[in-house]
């Protein structure tokens, strides 16, 4: 399957792609027809392909997955993950937060698992109440729904314990449906009282890590693509960078019409709309 002219051109005029992972090249089970054979092409026109990914958990985890889901690992050059960026900033102390192993840690994730505590060696607490730091990296919000979020959470807020976001994603796939994703649940703790770091899409790290990550190129020759206005496309515009949306994921069910539209409301430069990366 060749790629389409409308790749095509995209590869010629960037040097830099930085491509979101689900919704955008997966569904979260499989790749979506052509997104293989997109990332081939741009790795071998000699692209560097970054997957820039909303994942509260390492790119080498990540990177693991997504070959498992089927896409070569020559088909990319990095794997980079809010996770990530998280672990940079805490140990940097670029976070203005101050962690150590007395840090108590309660976590909120997709898969009950205490992903960054563990990489920074924090004390895991299974009670909100009792932490000095919540860390909000995933959800099941299909299944335990916000009410039951924030009863879960509410102890911490009142007391002011400082939350991180790695995953600030409004909205997320499952096989129900769009359902409240880690975002959604960070929104929440703000409504409760409580203070948020948000590290992922559409904020700067994450687009600066990835940056230097790839030797800081000039940005006009950089292009991310996504399925997010309000995260893939709306990050990479703040950043200065070119940015296509891809119809499929949490844009799948919107008119190219109505994408433009609601791009144009928000003030975010569109630099094309494509159905499917292929």
């Amino acid at each position: 399957m060749g790629v389409s002219r409308e790749l095509q051109a995209l590869i010629a005029a960037h040097d830099v792609f930085f491509v979101d992972q689900f919704g955008t090249l997966h569904d979260g089970s499989s790749p979506y027809p052509g997104a293989v054979e997109a990332l081939l092409a741009m790795r071998q026109a000699g692209k560097t392909v970054v997957i820039l990914s909303n994942s509260g958990k390492s790119g080498t985890d990540n990177a693991a997955r997504f070959v498992g889901l089927g896409f070569p690992a020559g088909s990319f050059d990095h794997f980079v993950t809010s996770g990530d960026v998280a672990v940079d900033l805490l140990r940097s102390g670029a976070a203005g937060l101050a962690v150590s192993p007395a840090t108590r840690c309660f976590t909120i994730s997709s898969g009950n698992d205490a992903n960054l505590a563990e990489r920074l060696g924090l004390a895991v607490v299974e009670r909100a109440g009792d932490a000095d730091l919540v860390v909000i990296s995933g959800s099941q919000a299909d299944r335990i729904g916000l009410d039951g979020y924030a009863a879960l959470l509410r102890p911490a807020a009142e007391v002011g314990v400082q939350a991180i976001c790695t995953n600030p994603d409004i909205r997320m796939l499952t096989p129900n449906g769009l359902a409240p994703a880690a975002g959604s649940i960070a929104k929440l703790y703000e409504t409760l009282g409580g203070r948020v770091l948000w590290v992922g899409k559409p904020h700067a790290p994450i687009y600066e890590y990835a940056h230097r990550l790839c030797g800081a190129p000039a940005k006009e020759r950089i292009v991310a693509i996504g399925d997010s206005l309000e995260h893939d496309i709306a990050g990479a515009a703040a950043f200065g960078i070119h940015a296509v949306l891809v119809r499929l994921g949490v844009s799948a069910e919107a008119t190219e019409e109505a994408l433009r539209a609601e791009a144009a409301e928000a003030g975010v430069a569109l630099a094309g709309i494509l159905d499917r990366v292929a």
